[in-house]
């Protein structure tokens, strides 16, 4: 990824935090946390990878699908770009893959009784 597309990629993940946090009054969403976000080189697509802490990760996941619109405008406004990226959401499996690691370290160095 290029310089200016890292730095895109900052600023959306910034700005998605707060209007998906802020804007979005829909129900379905729960605690969302955005983890990354991946923009193609022409800046023509943004992937962005969610983890959901609280509600159900499908619902999550289509309810911002069905916002794509709205957010792509709204990040379309507060970042000044010629062509604002389409959106694509994807849930981060990294987050349960650590929690994952994690306890399996915590069993290994469990003291044995």
């Amino acid at each position: 990824m290029s310089m200016r597309a890292n730095r895109v990629a900052e600023q959306m993940k910034k700005e998605l935090g707060e209007i998906i946090g802020r804007k979005l009054k829909d129900p379905r969403i729960g605690f969302v946390t955005i983890t990354d976000v991946a923009v193609t080189g022409d800046l023509q697509q943004a992937t962005i990878y969610v983890t959901v802490l609280d509600g159900n990760r499908a619902d999550t996941l289509r309810a911002l699908e069905q916002a794509k619109g709205f957010i792509r405008s709204e990040i379309g406004q507060r970042i000044r770009l010629r062509i604002t990226p389409e959106l694509i959401f994807e849930y981060d499996e990294s987050a349960a893959y650590g929690n994952r690691i994690d306890d399996l370290l915590r069993q290994i160095n469990k003291p044995s009784e």
